[in-house]
């Protein structure tokens, strides 16, 4: 990647080899101490051993629209962002209980490998995968701090740190508070935008921004550009997390049904759902997304049951997924919007419009 062009696959070659050098580093340090931690630290390597990495893209280009010019220090500060998302993924999947990730066992499933011996061994795993995921986020303040930028920088960026964490375990809390409760468009909104949507784009282009020295006013605009976009994110991410494929998305299908999370696909569901669907629907999230006649529930191939098939089919035929479809798009389209009037570099104005792109119509 030059200094002026935009190469996503460079870039995120760029954040992975940061990324992947200074956590093997790390998991040595904590295997050093004692052998027995060594799948402790092999969790950590693979929460970073894959991405899109689009927060530190953000960063990057919050940085660059600043008016700053490429810089390896900066790719350091803004891989940080990615371990953010390393340690929330881990957290999110604790707490969800979800089986998968990337295709793989998530954190806390991999690690009752290494206690088969404890007497409660799944709940011994969630306590180590719960200190990982502390000890990821950890290693983003680490990772930032020592990236190479001058402290007068850094230091212009520590107040949005804490907001990143604040709004992030926020929106955490509110998705567990709202959980179980009867859905509601605009519960399941701000669940999106604090757990999701702030620290997936405006936060991190605003911190890319402070360190650029920008003006309050950029700073503004980032956020007219970054909530609806990460808001955008997260509905294309629910939609995906109920029909997309699973051998695209490295998720089990049908997860958010399980926990019956408060998403805004189930409930514009259940906004335009008559009595009787509702009730239907109460049962089938009681069940968990599983078979709701008690006989077990056979299994599709991407591990949901019956039910969840039929929560799929009563979604579709309530067109609750064309509605989210219609709420991404506005999004982006104000994202856009508000791009179109920041004045910026040519060069970050193409990128966050084709990041704005990469982060709405996704697969995985």
């Amino acid at each position: 990647m030059t200094s002026e062009a935009w190469d996503p696959v460079a870039f995120k070659a760029r954040v992975d080899e940061v990324l992947h050098r200074f956590v093997a580093v790390e998991a040595d340090a904590l295997t050093a101490v004692d052998a027995s931690l060594a799948p402790v630290a092999g969790q950590l390597e693979s929460a970073v051993a894959s991405g899109k990495r689009l927060r530190a893209a953000f960063c990057y280009w919050g940085w660059r629209g600043g008016g700053q010019p490429d810089s390896d220090a900066l790719v350091r500060a803004a891989a940080s962002m990615e371990l953010v998302h390393a340690a929330a993924v881990v957290h999110d999947d604790l707490i969800d209980d979800s089986p998968l990730r990337h295709g793989r066992p998530t954190a806390h499933r991999a690690l009752r490998a290494a206690v088969p011996h404890h007497p409660r061994a799944a709940g011994a795993a969630r306590s180590l995968a719960m200190l990982v995921g502390d000890l990821l986020m950890s290693l983003a303040g680490q990772l930032f701090v020592t990236s190479g930028l001058p402290a007068a920088y850094l230091g212009r960026a520590r107040p949005l740190w804490a907001a990143l964490a604040r709004e992030l375990i926020a929106g955490e809390c509110l998705e567990i508070l709202h959980t179980g409760t009867a859905p509601d468009t605009a519960a399941s909104l701000k669940v999106i935008r604090y757990k999701t949507a702030k620290y997936t784009v405006e936060q991190p282009l605003l911190i890319g921004g402070a360190l650029a020295g920008a003006s309050p006013r950029l700073g503004e605009g980032y956020s007219a550009y970054g909530l609806p976009l990460g808001e955008a994110f997260q509905l294309r991410d629910d939609l995906l997390g109920l029909f997309g494929d699973p051998e695209r998305t490295g998720k089990a299908t049908g997860d958010d049904l399980r926990g019956h999370r408060p998403t805004a696909l189930l409930a514009e569901t259940w906004r335009v759902a008559d009595v009787d669907q509702r009730a239907r629907l109460s049962v089938l999230l009681r069940a968990g997304g599983s078979d709701a006649g008690g006989s077990g529930g056979a299994r599709g191939t991407d591990g949901a049951g019956d039910g969840a098939e039929e929560v799929r089919a009563l979604m579709r035929g309530l067109k609750a997924p064309e509605r989210v479809e219609r709420m991404i798009t506005a999004r982006v389209e104000e994202a856009l919007r508000a791009l179109d009037e920041l004045d910026l570099p040519p060069a970050a104005v193409t990128a966050l419009g084709s990041l704005a792109h990469s982060a709405s119509t996704r697969s995985s």
